[in-house]
Parts: structure tokens; sequence; C-alpha cells
């Protein structure tokens, strides 16, 4: 890619927030299985920590928060995408749904790379991994498969670590500072790590990447190992 196209492209990535979101774990009926996706909108600026927004929870940390999964992003145009294909529940599915703590318009997938630094707010963050949809998002929304649909889609929204804390708020900028993976979209990873059997010198590569969550790494790599020992 030349200094043009590089300089082009970074200039598309300044987005504004249009919302924060947090919430307290509750209960998911009809089950009562306690889930974190519940969220509701901030009107002020909450202080992002290493873990997380402060007042937001998660109820399965195995899955969901931590380090590698501080702050979770998710374009609030993926909704047209879902409303199109589920009619019957339009009228649900706007910003903060799936339990995204932050929106934006005009940045998806296709625009950021596993490893991107951004300024957001008055905190720096690492993009370290898409979100791995789950039946929690079937649940919500009362669609049967839905977060396969999302899988399948690549509109799976994607994660944050943090490496300087702030305080971030709805009106903020995103702002990319730094690149070091550009051949590495979001939307790129996750067709290749979805493949049904992928190549395993692309997963070796994407297993390197600077800034992917250890455990994914961890994944890729081990995949790759196995594609080898099982070629033919």
């Amino acid at each position: 890619m030349g200094l043009e196209d590089e300089a082009s492209m970074e200039s598309r990535l300044v987005a504004k927030v249009d919302q924060v979101f947090v919430g307290r774990v509750r209960l998911m009926l009809p089950d009562g299985e306690a889930t974190g996706i519940f969220k509701a909108p901030v009107d002020r600026p909450v202080r992002l920590t290493a873990t997380g927004l402060e007042g937001d929870e998660q109820a399965d940390l195995r899955h969901h928060g931590g380090v590698d999964k501080a702050l979770h992003h998710y374009p609030v145009e993926h909704y047209a995408v879902m409303a199109e294909e589920w009619p019957q529940c339009a009228s649900l599915l706007a910003a903060g749904v799936l339990g995204e703590n932050i929106s934006t318009r005009g940045m998806t997938e296709h625009d950021l790379c596993i490893g991107d630094i951004l300024r957001l707010g008055g905190a720096r963050v690492q993009v370290s991994q898409p979100r791995s949809p789950c039946w929690k998002i079937d649940r919500r929304l009362k669609v049967d498969n839905a977060s396969r649909f999302v899988e399948a889609a690549g509109i799976t929204g994607w994660y944050y670590r943090v490496l300087e804390p702030g305080m971030i708020a709805a009106g903020d900028t995103t702002e990319l500072l730094e690149r070091p993976n550009p051949w590495l979209s979001l939307a790129h990873y996750w067709d290749e790590v979805m493949a049904h059997r992928p190549d395993p010198v692309s997963l070796r590569r994407i297993a390197e990447a600077v800034g992917l969550a250890a455990d994914k790494a961890k994944r890729w790599a081990d995949r790759a190992d196995w594609l080898e020992a099982h070629a033919g």
C-alpha cells in the first residue's frame, strides 16, 4: 500500500462516539441466567480502566471482561442489517441492545485492524480481537440462531485492551494512532479463522500479529499445528 493510500485510509478512521453504555449483571428470562448484556446509555463522562468502564459488569468472566476484553465497540449500522433479516424485531434493534459499551457510525470491521492503537476520548486503547457471538444474543433478540447469523455476516464488533486509562463520553472522538498490522483487518481475520480448513501458514501469521489477545494467538498457533499434522 502506498503512502497516499495509507494516508487516505487513516483519514477515514476518525469517528464520533454516539453513545456510551454500562450495565449491571441481571437475570435473563425465561431461565434466569445471569448476564451483563443489558446496558443503558450514560450522559456523563465515565472512567475507562484496565478492566473496563466503571459501573459496568459482566456475569461470565471466563468469556467476557478482563484486560483483553475491557471495552466492546459495536457499529450502529450493523443493526440495520439485522433488522432487514428479522423485521419482526426491528423495533428492538438499536444501539446498546447487544451489550456494547460504545456505539459509533462509519467505522466497521473492514476499517480497523488487529493491533490498531486509537485515542478514545481521554484514553488510549488497542484492538485485541473480534467479539465471539454467543447464545445470549439469541435470547436477547428472541431469534433462534441469531448469534450464528451475526458470526457468519462478520458483524460482531470488537474488543479493546486499555493502554492508558482515561475518561470517555458520548461526543468523544476515536482516532487511529498506530497500525502495526495493516494486512489484518478485523474482517480479514474473521474470514481466515472461520474458514472450514484454514491455511496453517495464514494462521501462524495471524497468531504472531502484534496486539492479538494471547489466548487467541495460542489458539490459532495450535490450530496450525493440528492442520499441518493432519494434512491430506
